[in-house]
């Protein structure tokens, strides 16, 4: 169990730590589109579009690696007074009711959406925008099955905890 959530947990890491790097990209991009607007009165739709892309990705593939560090929002009134055990049967409940049906809800409810887009190469409807819409919908069933893997992992660890074992695996 501990190798499994080890792995899942280095997999979130190196992704969570690669992501982060297109947020430069993204504010270079932002700055750059504000610049060409307002000092050169020039639109770039494609610019301005590659934003919105880094911006998906980043928030798409980032919620597994938030998830593992604890960053999603919750009610912390209670969940802080709890013990470790309490808080592993919350976190567990809550992973089984919520987060793994909701991964594949939208895994199941994004598929189609995906391939179609894929089928037909979708493209921007912006003159000037990028040609690449099928792969910003594939974001969609790879969040899922990311976020899901990263929450089995939570599960697991949990469970340790549950069962008395060590917790404390995560890849940092």
């Amino acid at each position: 169990m501990k190798q499994c959530v080890y792995l899942i947990d280095s997999l979130t890491e190196r992704l969570g730590r690669l992501l982060a790097w297109l947020i430069p990209l993204m504010m270079l991009g932002t700055t750059s589109v504000v610049v060409m607007r307002y000092g050169f009165g020039q639109g770039m739709t494609a610019l301005q579009e590659s934003v919105s892309y880094l911006h998906g990705t980043v928030f798409m593939l980032g919620a597994a690696y938030t998830l593992k560090h604890g960053g999603h929002v919750r009610v912390d009134i209670f969940y802080r007074r709890f013990s470790p055990r309490t808080k592993a049967w919350v976190d567990s409940i809550g992973s089984i009711v919520f987060l793994l049906p909701l991964c594949g809800l939208i895994l199941i409810t994004s598929w189609d959406f995906t391939l179609n887009a894929w089928a037909i190469h979708e493209t921007s409807v912006e003159p000037g925008g990028l040609p690449f819409v099928y792969l910003l919908k594939t974001l969609l069933p790879l969040m899922a099955i990311n976020l899901a893997m990263q929450g089995f992992a939570e599960l697991l660890r949990n469970a340790m905890v549950l069962m008395g074992s060590e917790a404390n695996v995560h890849a940092d």
